[in-house]
């Protein structure tokens, strides 16, 4: 006796499947609805007539040659700009609308070493009133790229704001530009130098018809516990016990509001914060150096407090400056937690709350 075994296992030809969908089809058509959702529910699409939620037949292909002509710009939907009833959610103005960390090369004036070109992050927001569906926010990069080319100052920041206001038809505004500034430094002892890159921003921020230049630094320095000092001084000096205080590398955030007058340069902050601090970290560095860096440490050992007060100190005796915050983060080589201390001078900087991540915010990147 012959047993014929079927090719189960062979890929049906494409007349068979033909036929298998056209009977599935004629099946589908002389079935209900239950019937079918037996089977599988996506069989419906067989159904004649009941193809209103089959996938539309598109093209795949990009159309490199399109050309959009204003009637054609004229039906884009806007939905930014649509009417209050397409708001979601509370009927509340916002207070910052717009977009963060867009990148571009900026340049910028110094005090030593003429113009600048930096890449800088720039972050731009508006008000938005309560009866608003939103901002179109390709308008603020765009206002923003019209002076782009210029070599900024706070005059520019202000004519850019100035722009993407108008545009966006909002009260209220503000301009953060972020951006690493080279300085080359000398060695303590040995006679190299090497760049410092400091972390600064300038902002814009105008709030009720009030504008408010302001400018940010982070200043990186080395801080020795004056406990920790003494106590190693105590073991040498009482038992002729070596030892070594600790100290680590410590994070201060300075941000000044500029007052109109003279220019505040990028240099004299900086200068300030050292002259404050002069335990700052070293770029190249050698033996001596290094034995140099060990006495100013010495010389200038420090609590977070004491950082805190003596930035403070150079702030309120420059007219350049108005109020100001220090915040200081001293990252413990004994503790597994950090130091921190918050000083400011008037409203500007003032807040009962603050940002549960702001500390973790104030590292030194590399």
């Amino acid at each position: 006796m012959n047993i014929h075994t079927p090719q189960i296992d062979r890929k049906p030809s494409r007349e068979e499947a033909e036929d298998a969908l056209a009977l599935l089809r004629q099946w589908a058509n002389k079935s209900n609805d239950t019937e079918i959702d037996l089977v599988d529910p996506m069989l419906r699409r067989l159904v004649d007539g009941n193809m209103a939620d089959a996938y539309p037949d598109l093209s795949n292909t990009y159309p490199a040659d399109f050309a959009v002509d204003t009637a054609y710009k004229n039906t884009l939907p806007d939905l930014q700009n649509g009417p209050s009833a397409l708001i979601k959610g509370a009927n509340r103005g916002i207070q910052h609308v717009g977009i963060s960390n867009f990148r571009l090369p900026i340049s910028y004036h110094t005090r030593d070493n003429g113009d600048l070109t930096l890449e800088t992050s720039v972050t731009g927001t508006v008000s938005l009133e309560a009866d608003k569906k939103g901002i179109n926010m390709s308008r603020i990069m765009r206002s923003f790229y019209v002076h782009a080319e210029k070599t900024f100052s706070f005059n520019v920041i202000e004519a850019a704001l100035d722009d993407y206001k108008s545009d966006l038809e909002s009260f209220d505004a503000r301009i953060n530009m972020a951006f690493r500034f080279p300085v080359k430094i000398e060695s303590l002892r040995s006679g190299l130098s090497g760049y410092q890159y400091y972390d600064i921003a300038l902002e814009l921020v105008e709030t009720d018809g009030v504008r408010r230049k302001i400018m940010h630094l982070d200043y990186v320095y080395s801080s020795t516990c004056p406990c920790s000092l003494e106590l190693s001084e105590h073991a040498r000096r009482e038992r002729g016990q070596l030892a070594t205080p600790h100290s680590q590398r410590s994070v201060a955030r300075v941000s000044v509001e500029v007052k109109d007058g003279d220019c505040l340069w990028f240099e004299d902050l900086i200068d300030m914060c050292r002259r404050a601090v002069p335990t700052e970290t070293q770029v190249m560095v050698k033996r001596e150096d290094e034995q140099a860096f060990a006495e100013l440490n010495a010389a200038n050992p420090i609590f977070v407090e004491d950082a805190a007060r003596l930035f403070a100190e150079q702030l309120q005796a420059d007219a350049r400056v108005g109020d100001y915050r220090v915040l200081a983060s001293h990252q413990e080589s004994l503790h597994s937690h950090d130091a921190v201390s918050v000083l400011t001078e008037g409203e500007l900087f003032s807040a009962e709350s603050l940002d549960p991540k702001l500390f973790s915010t104030l590292f030194h990147v590399g």
